[in-house]
């Protein structure tokens, strides 16, 4: 139980393999047993999780079942249209009531000896209920245990704490800037998954940082800009990225530059940039940009209010491009702790979700999403089958990044390899990340959790490497 109270020090120097210098992440800590095993009862207990897109559950009586570290949940739409969570476990003799998922508009049936539930979760039938004593048929022990849960961005979230801060506090800044975006109005065009031989934080780590595109996707940088000054280590894949060699080159080429990244987006992510949003770039790539200082910004612009005019004409919901202008939030990858995150470039954008099946396994899922008109929509697609992390059915990007993370679980393995060593700005959050998780482990009270996770939540490549006191995590 995280506690509530002030941690002391001893806490966490009792952290095994904790982090002392913010830049050197210990080995161990992505392979040991013992550190998993207090991830599991210390850390993943206590914080809000991804336990399905509500497009899964549209109908009264929609249920999925959500299973993360040993701990089943059943994820159901009640009559009045909301969401409510339960424990998956029969209060008879604790059999599972579901599995993946289907529909209990009648309520809930154990399969063992036919106890029944309905959609709040009260029991409603046992069988033969003088075979047993009084005392085990207290109505208020017979109904299922209730898990918490909340709504965001077109998902249910469940925790099974009950004094965690709310799920909305526990998003921020994230929450509010995916709302500009119009994460509650995407829906799933394909949802795929994989299960690579590495834990879950050394998969989260190769999403959060912008160090690797050059190497690892480097069929995302244009030509003849492959050399210049800092194309290395851009923070981010994004729309800001034309922006970068404004004064650089001609108007022309810089059009033509960013037309490349967009065009390999959308083919190495299967999505991304839509198909819609793909053909506006380049029916508008042949306009005249006389001021090259500005050519990129403008041609973004020009982009941007294309597809409002489409959202218009065709009914699908457009964000207001100039609030997110005016925030400074246009695109990039956005991260919410623990192990969530969405890409938005225009109006579609990739969803993870990680998730550890073991100290050195994890099952990794990318959806597809992006916003539809009214009533066109496809129908949600089921639970895929995980396939091959080499599967060549996979988008070039992902494909590109499961190829380099089993090597380096190998690697962390290597004797004399004690730390990874992190850059100071574009992998500061994978130090942050590790350092909250130490805080969990360590007993931190919720209210700098909470103060620690809102200083790691956000976009990628634009969080400092904080400090245990910037953290609020040491006395």
């Amino acid at each position: 139980m995280v506690s509530k109270s002030s941690p002391n020090s001893e806490f966490l120097l009792n952290v095994p393999y904790r982090i002392t210098e913010p830049d050197r992440i210990p080995a161990e800590r992505y392979y040991d047993q013992d550190f998993y095993d207090l991830e599991v009862e210390r850390f993943w207990p206590h914080v809000w999780q991804m336990a399905c897109r509500l497009e899964e559950i549209p109908e009264p009586g929609d249920y999925v079942e959500y299973s993360n570290v040993g701990q089943s949940v059943i994820v159901v739409r009640n009559a009045k249209g909301g969401v409510n969570a339960f424990q998956n476990a029969c209060r008879h003799r604790g059999v599972q009531l579901v599995q993946k998922r289907g529909n209990v508009r009648n309520g809930f049936t154990c399969p063992f000896h036919g106890w029944c539930y309905d959609m709040e979760g009260a029991n409603t039938f046992v069988y033969s209920p003088d075979h047993f004593r009084d005392e085990n048929l207290d109505p208020a022990e017979l109904n299922l245990v209730p898990c918490r849960v909340d709504t965001w961005g077109g998902c249910a979230f469940i925790n099974h704490d009950n004094h965690a801060p709310p799920l909305r506090e526990s998003l921020e800044p994230f929450a509010t800037n995916m709302d500009a975006f119009n994460a509650d109005q995407m829906r799933t065009e394909w949802w795929e998954s994989t299960v690579l031989p590495v834990n879950w934080r050394l998969a989260l780590g190769a999403f959060i940082e912008g160090y690797h595109v050059l190497t690892t996707h480097p069929q995302l940088i244009p030509p003849g800009t492959r050399d210049r000054e800092g194309s290395y280590a851009p923070s981010r894949p994004d729309i800001e990225y034309a922006s970068r060699y404004a004064g650089t080159a001609d108007s022309k080429t810089q059009v033509e530059n960013f037309l490349y990244f967009l065009r390999n987006l959308h083919v190495g992510m299967n999505g991304m940039v839509s198909e819609s949003e793909l053909a506006i770039a380049e029916r508008l790539s042949g306009a005249e940009f006389p001021d090259p200082a500005t050519a990129s910004r403008d041609y973004t612009h020009m982009i941007y209010e294309a597809i409002t005019d489409w959202g218009k004409e065709t009914g699908v919901p457009v964000p207001d491009f100039n609030h997110i202008i005016e925030k400074g939030i246009h695109s990039g990858t956005w991260y919410a702790f623990p192990n969530f995150f969405l890409q938005p470039i225009f109006t579609s954008s990739p969803q993870y979700r990680v998730r550890p099946l073991g100290p050195e396994e994890t099952l990794f899922e990318v959806w597809n999403l992006t916003p539809y008109a009214p009533g066109e929509a496809p129908p949600t697609p089921e639970e895929p089958t995980p396939m091959a992390p080499d599967d060549p059915r996979w988008p070039i990007i992902p494909l590109q990044d499961f190829s380099n993370l089993p090597r380096q679980q190998r690697g962390l393995h290597a004797k004399g390899f004690e730390y990874m060593r992190l850059a100071q700005g574009v992998e500061a959050m994978i130090s942050n990340v590790e350092r909250l998780v130490d805080g969990y482990i360590a007993g931190v009270g919720h209210e700098r959790l909470l103060h620690a996770t809102q200083l790691t939540t956000g976009r990628v490549g634009h969080i400092d490497m904080h400090s245990p006191e910037v953290f609020g995590l040491e006395p």
